[in-house]
């Protein structure tokens, strides 16, 4: 929660399983009664959201590093997402995002989902940080 700005119930992220310069990795359990969930499923919208916060939970342990707090960001663009399946209430995911370049404001990442070994959902994202 502190490298990240969002508050609940909009989280989508659990854990921070690994930070390097240009990897995050996070774990994420899917909840029944979470926002995103609907009829037994967590939803494209939450994949998302959840690769976005998975970058932003980099960023955030980056800048704690430097004494800084959490900068807030948005998406930009998404480009090549691909959801093949959808997890379900129970399943854990972890989401990887791997730091391409950065224009201006603007970090360029790649975003995997995985269940178990599977990648279920990618995208490329373009977000922007204030």
């Amino acid at each position: 929660m502190q490298y990240i700005p969002q508050a609940p119930p909009f989280v989508m992220i659990d854990e921070l399983i690994e930070v390097s310069e240009s990897v995050t990795r996070t774990g994420f359990t899917i909840r029944e009664g979470h926002l995103f969930v609907a009829n037994n499923l967590f939803t494209e919208p939450g994949l998302i959201e959840n690769m976005a916060q998975t970058a932003a939970a980099g960023t955030g342990f980056q800048a704690s590093l430097g004494g800084k707090p959490a900068p807030v960001g948005f998406i930009g663009s998404i480009k090549n997402l691909k959801i093949d399946q959808l997890p379900k209430v129970g399943d854990t995911i972890q989401t990887s995002i791997v730091f391409l370049h950065q224009v201006l404001q603007a970090h360029v990442v790649q975003a995997e989902v995985r269940l178990k070994d599977q990648i279920i959902a990618s995208a490329t994202l373009n977000i922007f940080l204030q």
